[in-house]
Formats: structure tokens, sequence, C-alpha cells
């Protein structure tokens, strides 16, 4: 794997770690109500269920994103690059916040051309 693809989908797997414990451990804390733009603390409690199972899902895209890393197979990268890419397409589709495309989408998507150049130079 070339130096800036690892950059990239590391900077996505820490990315998708810190999603995680905001939404799992830290949901109902004023900072992630800001963050996250709730409407309130009584909100983010009745959310919060809901919350650590997305949490959980950026979880497994983390895992997915550090095992590429580990066996270095463009391919597995390639997929979990793309889940992610489609996740922030379809956060800021139904949150109405261009916020989550840019924040959690242009990492993703500067890691998947990255991996799509290599793929197509290579061959």
């Amino acid at each position: 794997m070339k130096t800036l693809e690892i950059i990239l989908i590391a900077l996505v797997a820490i990315e998708h770690v810190y999603i995680l414990v905001l939404e799992m451990f830290l949901w109902t804390t004023p900072k992630v109500i800001k963050i996250f733009g709730l409407k309130s603390k009584t909100f983010a409690e009745e959310t919060k269920t809901l919350a650590a199972n997305q949490g959980l899902y950026n979880g497994f895209l983390a895992a997915g994103l550090f095992w590429s890393l580990y066996t270095k197979d463009i391919s597995v990268s390639l997929f979990f690059i793309i889940c992610v890419c489609v996740a922030a397409l379809y956060g800021a589709y139904s949150t109405k916040s261009n916020r989550i495309l840019i924040v959690q989408g242009t990492p993703a998507f500067l890691a998947l051309a990255v991996i799509l150049a290599r793929m197509f130079l290579k061959s």
C-alpha cells in the first residue's frame, strides 16, 4: 500500500472510532448534544439506545478499515471505504446536513480516489 493511501484509510478508521465513542458512550453529554445538534438533553436520553447502535456500526467500519491495513488487501480497503462514502451520502441526505458529507465524507472520498487511482494505474 502506498503511504498516502495508508494515511487516508487510517484517518477514516480513527474518525469512525471517534464517532463510536461519541455515539456509544458520550451521547448525552453537553459536548455531543452540541456536536450533533440534538434538541435537548431529554431527546439525547430518549435516543441513547439508537445512537449506541449507530456507534456500533461505525466501530465495524473502523474495524474493517484497520483490518484492510493489516492485510494490505486493496479490495477490503475499497469495500469499507465505499461503505463509509455511502454512509456519508445517506447521512447528509437523511439529516439534510452537508456537515456530515464534509466531515465524514471528505476523507473517505479522498481515500476512495487514491485507492481507485492505484488500482487503475497498476493495471
